[in-house]
């Protein structure tokens, strides 16, 4: 069974000072790091996502603006992949299925953001394309969101779609219990 990593928009406007600030991705950020030096040592195929909206007035990630380059705490390696996509769901309108089918890889750990949006959304596609997935809930972030005039905070926002995602998508492990398991 051949492992891949799949790390999805861990981009600069998600950080601190970026346009999309979300809560606690440094921390997230160095986890992925983690993942992605295992990976590298393991020789796993490994794919990094990056967002960019299609349109220049975009609230994050615009086309071409520094905001919508990854991160340099887990920025890509001469050789791995880099899936462009301008929807949720990083299957969608990407060659990224096409990329882990050739590569052989049956076992998909995801982690990156936002939780609530596109690791939910990529998560969910993998399952149902039949990839095995486990999502590192450490390695990602999410931000408050408000629903009915209720703010919702970063924490329990995360916890839902991680919970939601173990329930019936992957298997949700922290990064240390991944390097060790």
């Amino acid at each position: 069974m051949t492992r891949g990593l799949l790390i999805i928009d861990v981009q600069n406007d998600y950080f601190p000072g970026g346009r999309w600030e979300l809560y606690e991705m440094e921390a997230a950020a160095k986890n992925v790091a983690r993942l992605l030096e295992s990976a590298r040592k393991a020789g796993e195929t490994i794919v990094h996502v990056r967002h960019e909206f299609p349109i220049a007035e975009a609230p994050f990630f615009a086309p071409g603006s520094e905001g919508a380059l990854i991160h340099a705490s887990v920025k890509n390696l001469p050789g791995e992949e880099v899936v462009l996509k301008h929807q949720i769901n990083s299957f969608r309108d990407t060659e990224l299925k096409q990329i882990l089918d050739r590569a052989g890889v049956q076992d998909l750990v995801i982690c990156g953001a936002m939780s609530h949006m596109c690791v939910d959304a990529g998560t969910r596609a993998a399952a149902d394309f039949g990839y095995r997935c486990t999502v590192i809930h450490d390695a990602c972030a999410s931000r408050d969101l408000e629903f009915g005039g209720q703010k919702i905070p970063a924490a329990q926002v995360h916890a839902a779609y991680m919970s939601a995602l173990a329930f019936g998508y992957a298997k949700s492990l922290s990064t240390g219990e991944h390097l060790t398991g």
